[in-house]
């Protein structure tokens, strides 16, 4: 009985002032952020380029990455009240905004862009194609999805586990699959 009350206090608290701790550095670099967020242990660049709603859960592993260059412009919007699992990357060459009250599993990648080939230069080399990354409200993304450039997800979306998203979907989609398609609409 006096363990059960004292796991919280060995177990949860620490990540929860650490979560403080790193949510005020991020502010004071440049992120906006609002009210009742948490994040775990993860990475996060170019802070000024991120803006952050009320309420979302970032755990474990997550990156969010927007590109490595000077200026002000906001690349990743997220709202309210939405969960990011182990291990979600978010990068962002262009923009990337998630709507309010969407889940996100484990291990998902999201890209607004992608690398160009050709032309007898070395991928490092090569120019990158930027797009943009839309999903929708009360989304439900699935364990190891990839969602690429250009992928517009209305709201109340479910995509399934290990699908790769490379087409944009009306609201109330299920959609499965490499590449993903319609599964059915949902209510």
């Amino acid at each position: 009985m006096v363990l059960d009350k004292l796991e919280p206090f060995f177990l949860r608290m620490p990540i929860g002032l650490m979560s403080k701790v790193r949510i005020f550095i991020y502010k004071m670099v440049g992120l906006k952020i609002g009210k009742s967020n948490r994040f775990e242990r993860g990475r996060m660049r170019r802070c000024k380029n991120v803006m952050i709603g009320n309420n979302n859960a970032f755990t474990q592993g997550y990156f969010i990455w927007p590109v490595d260059q000077d200026g002000d412009q906001v690349r990743i919007k997220i709202g309210n009240n939405n969960y990011f699992n182990r291990n979600v990357m978010l990068d962002a060459c262009n923009r990337i905004e998630v709507g309010n009250y969407t889940m996100f599993g484990p291990d998902i990648y999201i890209t607004d862009s992608n690398h160009t080939y050709g032309n007898g230069l070395p991928p490092s080399k090569q120019p990158m194609q930027l797009g943009t990354v839309k999903i929708g409200n009360n989304c439900w993304i699935g364990a190891k999805v990839i969602i690429l450039k250009d992928v517009e997800l209305g709201d109340n979306c479910v995509v399934a586990a290990g699908a790769v998203v490379r087409n944009s979907f009306p609201d109330n989609s299920l959609i499965a699959g490499c590449p993903a398609r319609l599964i059915k609409k949902i209510c």
